[in-house]
């Protein structure tokens, strides 16, 4: 299998189609798995894995590859569904044996049992420390690839994330890339209710946060394909001589399904009925069509 790149706007958008009615099934077959993160961060892992990552699902030990990290360890299904999407596993596979003894898949990614998994995560300010790692290791090995890495906007308060950050920048390492979900709702809280971002609060002011640690960093609609795929087209190369970069996409909770959206608190976590799941897959078809219809 050749790398996977999908080039047009077009296409990414019924990609994210295809991925988010893949969360719904999950949520049918999986009883109270994370449910609203994973559909606002189909934008942005689609964006990751379909167009800039550079994947290849039959050369995963290439040293020289481009790695992304999910550090949101919790939304686990929404990296199993691309991969089953990919064709690296089955449905049988993910649906029928999940969290079970003899299964590969549970609620947080194990590089031991996972094909395409970098890092096991789960406990929440991790994804960024790993990725400082990997670029010290490669600026050795002279090896010059990204590390994306895909964050929470509640995990953001977690300290170990900015000694990242600072660290990062210090040194130089352009290599890394956040991507930062930022759906303005973590499991019982609004994002800015808990820790302000700054004069300007909410994604702005966690940009601005970024930029005093010394990064680049853009704010950018996450349920906008174009002006993503603008903003990862901007990264500057690496060259272990620069700022690493963050996107912060400003998403929505739930996205593409409406009942979940218009109360994310509710939708941290859950499952669905046979009706539900018609309904939700139903709304998601609806969701990608009006988006394809912006851009066609």
């Amino acid at each position: 299998m050749t790398k996977i790149r999908i080039e047009s706007v077009p296409d990414l958008i019924r990609k994210t189609g295809d991925i988010r009615k893949a969360v719904v099934r999950a949520a049918r077959n999986i009883p109270g798995m994370h449910f609203g993160g994973p559909m606002s961060a189909v934008d942005p892992a689609v964006m990751i894995y379909y167009k800039y990552l550079g994947f290849d699902p039959d050369n995963l030990d290439d040293p020289e590859r481009n790695m992304v990290i999910l550090s949101k360890g919790h939304n686990g299904i929404l990296f199993y569904t691309i991969y089953v999407d990919m064709g690296m596993y089955t449905d049988e596979e993910l649906y029928g044996k999940y969290n079970t003894i003899d299964g590969v898949f549970g609620p947080h990614p194990n590089r031991k049992t996972i094909k395409g998994i970098e890092v096991s995560t789960g406990s929440l300010g991790h994804g960024l420390n790993w990725a400082v790692g990997i670029s010290h290791a490669r600026q050795d090995m002279g090896i010059k690839a990204r590390t994306f890495v895909l964050l929470g906007d509640g995990e953001m308060e977690e300290g170990s994330n900015w000694e990242a950050i600072l660290y990062a920048a210090s040194h130089h390492q352009d290599d890394i890339v956040a991507v930062v979900d930022f759906n303005n709702c973590s499991a019982s809280f609004e994002t800015n209710e808990n820790n302000r971002w700054g004069e300007k609060g909410g994604a702005e002011g966690l940009a601005d946060a970024f930029r005093a640690f010394g990064w680049n960093a853009m704010v950018v609609d996450g349920q906008d394909i174009a002006q993503m795929d603008a903003a990862f087209a901007s990264i500057p190369e690496v060259t272990y001589a620069g700022k690493p970069t963050v996107i912060i996409c400003d998403t929505i909770k739930g996205a593409g399904v409406k009942f979940m959206s218009d109360r994310p608190y509710a939708w941290h976590q859950g499952g669905l009925d046979d009706e539900k799941m018609e309904e939700a897959l139903a709304l998601v078809e609806e969701y990608t069509q009006a988006r394809l219809k912006e851009v066609e």
